[in-house]
């Protein structure tokens, strides 16, 4: 038997198909590996906040349980063993959901979980904490008035993006290989680009969400991994069936297996490519949305030496942009309506407790009239017919992430901006749960400061197993970074 347990950042460093195959060969146990992402979080913590509760006695028991499974040759289901952080929007059993917020109580019985949770659980994976979020999620950073800021893996006075940063940092930074977060108009993509790892926006309704999303069908959930072969294995895992989700999709089994065989076909007219990787797929690249977008240069370099790279693979490139305008104010409309929705039931003191910029927003959505949200879901339709219409020629669309890479932590927008929301820096991500179409951000180099720049790359709606499938070419290929890579390397570890 291998010792890997005297180097505990050997193991957090792991991807979580590295760990099952591990178990598997008995080279260590989950009990190994939960330690060493334990001791792993004690480290980093106080470095980048990306945890508001770790319960390290009900992961140490988990995974006491998995390794009596494994030593019996005995495994339950995909995940068994692997330690796994939730986003603190998710409901978890046992454990407080408190969603950033000063409004919500600690106290309860807390004895439900949300439907990916409780699949994580069904396949046996060691829950370990939950993971920091802006105030219900509302923004593209990551602080609340809660459990304060948290940083950016390669640079602590740096923003991790949002909303789901806590995932993402914990991610990088080898506080357990995979992570669940939730996209309501970029929070899986954004943090994942910021942070140097991969995230996936999967088609709406793939994932189950309970409770529903204060911000309706706009709100995805999705993996946040180190790569997308571990992403697709969760997803075999969250996107089980749920019945307290009225609009879930049928469960899409076999994404693992899609990402070399090619099932995940094409989109409309464009057709797809045989077999695994992405040869003979048509991919539009879209630098700046037809000149809607200023990229900062080495955001756009990064993005074009990927493209070139997905070219050298045998796709087909061509530079197009989708016949879109930027659809900001139909998204304000509906998110700011569901951020006043959110607090409705709330008296003058809860709403003094919230933060100051979810406040606003809860002012501009009270303004809002039925016509004004009813038009805002015409113009959501029309990009929807538009994009799809779009796919009929393409398989894919890539596009940079963000513009710009890791700004000052603590700001919803860079400072000398002159931007107001953080919608203004994320003009790539929120169209796209405008539309419901799956989306991964998939690492492509860094800047001159070393910060991580994320390549973005979109599908029609169902074609899932196909954005995996790129991204994984990318993977392979060797065009996105591998980790570990952050800048932070805390004594001793």
């Amino acid at each position: 038997m291998t010792d890997h347990t005297s180097d505990p950042t050997r193991l957090t460093d792991l991807t979580a198909r590295q760990l099952l195959a591990g178990y598997e060969r008995g080279d260590f146990s989950p009990l190994d590996a939960t330690r060493a992402v334990l001791d792993r979080i004690e480290v980093v913590q106080p470095l980048v906040n990306a945890f508001v509760r770790v319960d390290a006695d009900a992961a140490l028991a988990q995974a006491e349980a998995s390794t009596a499974r494994w030593s019996a040759r005995e495994p339950r289901g995909l995940l068994d063993g692997v330690p796994v952080s939730v986003k603190d929007i998710f409901l978890q059993r046992g454990s407080p959901t408190l969603r950033g917020s000063r409004t919500v109580r600690a106290q309860g019985a807390w004895d439900e979980d949300a439907p990916a949770v409780a699949r994580l659980r069904e396949h046996g994976a060691v829950l370990v904490g939950k993971t920091t979020t802006p105030e219900f999620g509302w923004k593209g950073v990551t602080d609340s008035p809660l459990s304060g800021v948290t940083r950016n893996p390669y640079d602590p006075s740096r923003t991790s993006g949002g909303s789901s940063g806590g995932s993402a940092a914990a991610v990088a930074l080898g506080a357990a290989p995979l992570s669940i977060g939730t996209d309501g108009g970029g929070s899986v993509r954004i943090p994942a680009s910021f942070c140097g790892i991969f995230g996936f926006k999967p088609t709406y309704g793939r994932v189950p969400l309970y409770p529903s999303s204060p911000f309706g069908t706009l709100a995805h959930a999705g993996p946040m991994t180190r790569d997308a072969a571990d992403a697709a294995l969760l997803m075999d895992v969250i996107s089980g069936a749920d019945w307290r989700d009225w609009s879930q999709l049928a469960p899409a089994p076999g994404l693992s297996a899609a990402l070399t065989d090619g099932a995940a076909g094409g989109a409309g007219r464009a057709g797809g490519a045989a077999g695994g990787g992405v040869k003979g797929l048509r991919i539009a690249y879209s630098p700046t949305f037809g000149n809607q977008v200023a990229v900062r240069p080495e955001v756009a370099s990064a993005v074009r030496r990927a493209v070139g790279r997905l070219a050298e693979l045998g796709a087909y490139i061509e530079e197009a942009d989708p016949d879109v305008t930027d659809p900001v104010e139909a998204f304000h409309t509906l998110w700011f309506s569901g951020a006043a929705r959110l607090v409705e039931p709330f008296g003058a003191e809860q709403r003094e407790l919230l933060d100051p910029g979810l406040r606003e927003i809860v002012a501009a959505g009270e303004r809002y009239s039925a016509l004004d949200y009813l038009a805002a879901v015409d113009a959501r339709m029309e990009l929807g017919r538009r994009f799809g219409r779009f796919h009929e020629s393409y398989d894919l669309l890539v596009t940079p992430t963000l513009p710009i890479t890791a700004f000052e932590a603590g700001q919803e927008t860079p400072r000398g901006s002159g931007q107001r929301r953080w919608t203004a820096w994320t003009p790539f991500t929120y169209p796209f749960n405008l539309t419901q179409q799956p989306a991964a951000s998939v690492p492509c180099g860094v800047d001159g400061d070393g910060l991580p720049i994320g390549v973005q790359l979109v599908a029609g709606r169902h074609a899932d197993a196909l954005v995996l499938r790129a991204a994984h070419a990318l993977y392979e290929s060797g065009a996105a970074p591998g980790l570990p890579a952050p800048g932070i390397t805390p004594a001793g570890s």
